[in-house]
Protein backbone atom coordinates (compact mmCIF):
# COMPACT_ATOMS: atom_id res chain seq x y z
CA UNK A 1 0.00 0.00 0.00
CA UNK A 2 1.43 3.57 -0.61
CA UNK A 3 1.84 6.37 1.38
CA UNK A 4 -0.92 9.17 1.15
CA UNK A 5 2.16 11.57 1.38
CA UNK A 6 3.73 9.52 -1.97
CA UNK A 7 0.23 9.53 -3.61
CA UNK A 8 -0.02 12.93 -2.97
CA UNK A 9 3.78 13.98 -4.81
CA UNK A 10 3.07 11.67 -7.11
CA UNK A 11 0.21 13.37 -8.39
CA UNK A 12 1.54 16.93 -8.13
CA UNK A 13 4.76 15.69 -10.08
CA UNK A 14 2.16 14.75 -13.18
CA UNK A 15 0.98 18.03 -12.71
CA UNK A 16 4.07 20.13 -13.49
CA UNK A 17 5.00 17.46 -16.29
CA UNK A 18 1.74 18.41 -17.78
CA UNK A 19 1.96 22.22 -17.30
CA UNK A 20 5.65 22.11 -18.48
CA UNK A 21 4.78 20.23 -21.57
CA UNK A 22 1.96 22.55 -22.30
CA UNK A 23 4.22 25.65 -21.71
CA UNK A 24 6.84 24.40 -23.84
CA UNK A 25 4.61 23.93 -26.30
CA UNK A 26 3.40 27.70 -25.90
CA UNK A 27 6.59 29.07 -26.03
CA UNK A 28 7.69 27.06 -29.46
CA UNK A 29 4.74 28.24 -30.90
CA UNK A 30 5.10 32.01 -29.96
CA UNK A 31 8.79 31.65 -31.52
CA UNK A 32 7.95 30.02 -34.82
CA UNK A 33 7.99 33.44 -36.97
CA UNK A 34 11.40 34.46 -34.73
CA UNK A 35 13.35 31.31 -35.94
CA UNK A 36 12.26 31.60 -39.36
CA UNK A 37 13.89 35.22 -39.18
CA UNK A 38 16.58 34.04 -37.34
CA UNK A 39 17.26 31.58 -40.17
CA UNK A 40 16.92 34.05 -42.97
CA UNK A 41 20.07 36.25 -41.15
CA UNK A 42 21.94 32.87 -40.36
CA UNK A 43 21.65 32.32 -44.28
CA UNK A 44 22.92 36.33 -44.94
CA UNK A 45 25.74 35.99 -42.35
CA UNK A 46 26.82 32.79 -44.29
CA UNK A 47 26.79 34.39 -47.55
CA UNK A 48 28.35 37.39 -46.71
CA UNK A 49 30.86 35.08 -44.48
CA UNK A 50 31.58 32.98 -47.88
CA UNK A 51 31.93 36.40 -50.39
CA UNK A 52 33.68 38.88 -48.00
CA UNK A 53 35.46 40.80 -51.00
CA UNK A 54 31.63 40.85 -52.17
CA UNK A 55 30.32 41.99 -49.23
CA UNK A 56 33.16 44.32 -48.61
CA UNK A 57 31.96 46.02 -52.17
CA UNK A 58 28.62 46.42 -51.57
CA UNK A 59 29.42 48.33 -48.04
CA UNK A 60 31.59 50.75 -49.91
CA UNK A 61 29.43 51.60 -53.05
CA UNK A 62 26.49 51.96 -50.29
CA UNK A 63 28.65 54.63 -48.61
CA UNK A 64 29.71 56.13 -51.62
CA UNK A 65 26.23 56.10 -53.50
CA UNK A 66 24.02 55.98 -50.79
CA UNK A 67 21.74 53.38 -49.62
CA UNK A 68 19.05 54.41 -52.15
CA UNK A 69 20.72 54.58 -55.54
CA UNK A 70 22.52 51.29 -54.61
CA UNK A 71 19.34 49.73 -53.77
CA UNK A 72 17.91 50.77 -57.05
CA UNK A 73 20.61 49.32 -59.07
CA UNK A 74 20.25 46.33 -56.88
CA UNK A 75 16.85 45.66 -58.06
CA UNK A 76 17.34 46.82 -61.91
CA UNK A 77 19.98 44.17 -61.69
CA UNK A 78 17.87 41.29 -60.12
CA UNK A 79 15.26 41.93 -62.74
CA UNK A 80 17.42 42.06 -65.64
CA UNK A 81 18.91 38.62 -64.31
CA UNK A 82 15.61 37.26 -64.00
CA UNK A 83 14.45 38.29 -66.94
CA UNK A 84 17.80 36.82 -68.51
CA UNK A 85 17.24 33.82 -66.55
CA UNK A 86 14.18 33.09 -68.66
CA UNK A 87 15.37 33.45 -71.73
Amino acid sequence: MRHPHLQSLEERRLELTERSTAQRAALAGSFAPLAAKAAALDRATAAVRSHPLLAAGVAAAVAVLGGRKVFGLVARGVTLFALLRKL
